[in-house]
């Protein structure tokens, strides 16, 4: 077997209390989050996705409890 390639690095100090294990990450991955984020949850897009959002809730909780009080308050 051969060894494998990881970003994950291990030093151990003279005192076993202190053992310290870094691991690096993707910066594509980082950056691709962050841009997804910055652009859908900043400035007048944040604003507006957070307003649709909001309203998108308020119909589906207000559809879902229409229906549900009227098959609970349907005369029989």
């Amino acid at each position: 077997m051969q060894p494998q390639d990881t970003d994950v690095q291990y030093s151990r100090w003279n005192n076993s209390s202190h053992d310290e294990v870094s691991m690096n990450t993707s910066a594509a991955e980082a950056s691709g989050c962050n841009r997804i984020y910055t652009k859908l949850c900043t400035g007048k897009i944040g604003i507006a996705v957070k307003v649709i959002g909001g309203n998108i809730l308020f119909w589906t909780v207000f559809i879902i409890g229409y229906v549900t009080g009227y098959y609970v308050h349907k005369c029989k």
